[in-house]
């Protein structure tokens, strides 16, 4: 049956490429995608890695205007990125994030005028400030979180859209929302119980605010693996994402689309959606390669 079914796995397959499942054999005619931003600093640590770094250590990577609206378009660009197989997030400087710029949000308050048009107003904004994190899921490459010191109120909201979270072992998260006067409303209370399977827990810190430490962050699954320090984070993210991006993109980047998919569905509704997926990609010239690399025992050259 095996060799049946490798006989069938290495017949001449027509590829098939998404609009964004995309991998490198595109990117000749297209030329390197730019990235250039206020408030997130975007390098190529290795091929098709990308790390987005969040770049404002002297405010404490607090998210101001430009974050919000920077990162739906540093990822829209990532999505379509032929040269781009994983992403990494980290933060500059002495703490990952403090979260929401409350100096900066306060001055875009409405002060005057009536109820109703200011709550379109905030209606609009919240909207808008979802999608900032959304598109990290939304963004078929994987994401992996490299967190260090500080991820305060907005920054549990980035990482909980993360694919996958590191931590250093100084680490330590916050939902701060309640402290401040506000119920936490762009991503934390829909996708924090998901993440770490407790919906009692998840309720304490939301409800709270305590500080979750690093060690507790590990043991209830919010993050999956502890570093010692920053730079051995960062590195560490880097690596998986390398092997991460070793990998077929068409393969990684279906299986994240039905993880996410399947989270939100019944087993039903998530096993009828991969095979929708994949009466396309079995098609793909990608499991011809890996399939006769493994009955080679070589390691697969998938571009």
């Amino acid at each position: 049956m095996l060799k049946i079914g490798l006989n069938l796995m290495i017949r001449p397959r027509p590829s098939l490429t998404s609009v964004n499942l995309v991998g490198r054999a595109m990117s000749s005619s297209q030329g390197e995608v730019k990235y250039d931003f206020e408030s997130l600093k975007v390098t190529r640590p290795e091929e098709f890695v990308l790390q987005v770094e969040i770049n404002r250590p002297e405010k404490r990577n607090a998210m101001n205007m430009a974050f919000w609206r920077e990162m739906v378009e540093c990822f829209q660009k990532a999505n379509n990125d032929p040269d781009c197989r994983a992403i990494v997030v980290s933060g500059a400087g002495k703490i990952f994030t403090a979260g929401l710029d409350l100096m900066e949000f306060a001055s875009n308050i409405p002060q005057k005028g009536d109820v109703g048009r200011k709550g379109f107003h905030y209606r609009k904004l919240i909207s808008s400030y979802q999608e900032t994190f959304s598109c990290i899921e939304k963004c078929t490459k994987p994401v992996i979180a490299a967190v260090h010191n500080a991820c305060v109120g907005g920054g549990v909201d980035l990482v909980t859209a993360c694919d996958i979270r590191y931590c250093s072992k100084d680490a330590w998260f916050q939902v701060k929302e309640v402290d401040i006067g506000l119920a936490a409303d762009v991503g934390t209370l829909q996708r924090l119980p998901k993440v770490v399977g407790s919906d009692s827990l998840a309720r304490e810190l939301c409800y709270t605010a305590r500080h979750l430490q690093a060690d507790e962050a590990f043991q209830c699954g919010l993050v999956s693996r502890l570093f010692a320090d920053k730079d051995s984070t960062i590195s560490g993210a880097l690596e998986t994402a390398k092997l991460i991006a070793s990998k077929s993109p068409i393969a990684v980047q279906v299986t994240k689309c039905s993880l996410v998919y399947s989270r939100d569905h019944s087993v039903p509704e998530g096993l009828d959606d991969v095979a929708r997926w994949n009466q396309g990609m079995l098609q793909s010239d990608d499991l011809t390669t890996a399939a006769m690399a493994m009955m080679e025992k070589k390691t697969s050259n998938i571009l």
